[in-house]
């Protein structure tokens, strides 16, 4: 049976269940005409409200089901466009041009802030892309010195690769998963060990639960910068800027910081053990008791230094 059928059925006989019409024995209980006549109109009345209420009801169930219906069909549409996009972009990193690559790392962060569920894929894809493209490989047969025994003047990352620039830059304006707010430890870690980013450009943001094992950083601009968490083992800072950036509970032990502008920092918490600090501007830079510094900074040492012990 149709819809349209069923609608009739119901029409026609629902009523009659709720308010059944009078029978001739009713009528014949009634001596007056006139009354008669008022309850038999009484009675149809009744009858249609319930066929108005009826008609209303599914009136108003189709147009719910349309709008279901209407809304699917723009999730369908919406799912669709993002999957064409995000395939577009998995092929534009993949490019041999340079610009092309770039666009395809941008055209991965629109993806990623218009659709949450995607953002850890992205994530994953763009460190993937960073360590292929920018690789540091420390301890492999014929692997660079690290770290170098001369820090080379050479051009900004931006400069010199800067699709690799613009994939670490999408990855420090970090967004959070649909079901976090801010970035917290244990979060999706994102893995750039042994990569090449000497001379890395960031103004601000949040690189929270990172592992940068043994990567270059020499020469790097990373002032403000959040590492908090971060392994940062063994990394080469040599001579960076990280001047009022936060590496709260960061594990920086046998990283080379040299030359290192770490004035403002907060090192709360922060591993340092073995760390090589020669020449490092502490000024201002907050610790605390669960810092653990080389061996050669003690007390005197860390207040000729400039550190603010708190807490």
């Amino acid at each position: 049976m149709t819809l349209f059928g069923l609608v009739v059925c119901a029409l026609t006989l629902v009523p009659s269940q709720f308010y059944p019409s009078l029978t001739e024995a009713d009528l014949r209980a009634v001596s007056s005409a006139d009354v008669r006549i008022q309850l038999q109109q009484a009675q149809a009345q009744l009858q249609n409200n319930v066929r108005s209420a009826l008609l209303q009801t599914v009136a108003g169930t189709l147009v719910i089901v349309g709008a279901a219906a209407t809304w699917r069909q723009v999730w369908v549409s919406r799912e669709g466009q993002i999957t064409e996009r995000f395939t577009r972009a998995i092929e534009q990193i993949g490019n041999d041009n340079v610009d092309v690559r770039i666009g395809g790392v941008y055209a991965l962060e629109r993806i990623a802030r218009n659709s949450p569920e995607d953002r850890r894929a992205v994530q994953f894809i763009l460190t993937a892309f960073v360590r292929n493209h920018a690789p540091w490989h420390v301890g492999a047969p014929g692997g660079p010195e690290h770290p170098t025994s001369a820090i080379e003047e050479r051009p900004w990352l931006q400069i010199l690769a800067p699709d690799t620039h613009a994939a670490v830059s999408v990855l420090a304006r970090r967004l959070p998963s649909p079901a976090a707010g801010r970035k917290v430890p244990g979060e999706a870690t994102l893995y750039l060990p042994r990569v090449d980013l000497r001379g890395l450009q960031l103004h601000q943001g949040e690189l929270v639960d990172v592992q940068l094992r043994y990567t270059n950083l020499a020469r790097s601009w990373l002032r403000g910068i959040r590492l908090d968490h971060s392994d940062l083992k063994s990394a080469d800072l040599r001579r960076c800027q990280l001047e009022e950036a936060s590496f709260v509970r960061a594990d920086l032990s046998h990283a080379y910081l040299g030359g290192a502008n770490l004035r403002g920092a907060d090192l709360r918490g922060a591993d340092l053990s073995g760390a090589d600090l020669e020449g490092a501007r502490l000024e201002g830079a907050r610790a605390d008791a669960t810092t653990v510094w080389p061996g050669s900074f003690d007390a005197e040492r860390l207040h000729h230094a400039g550190v603010r012990l708190t807490g």
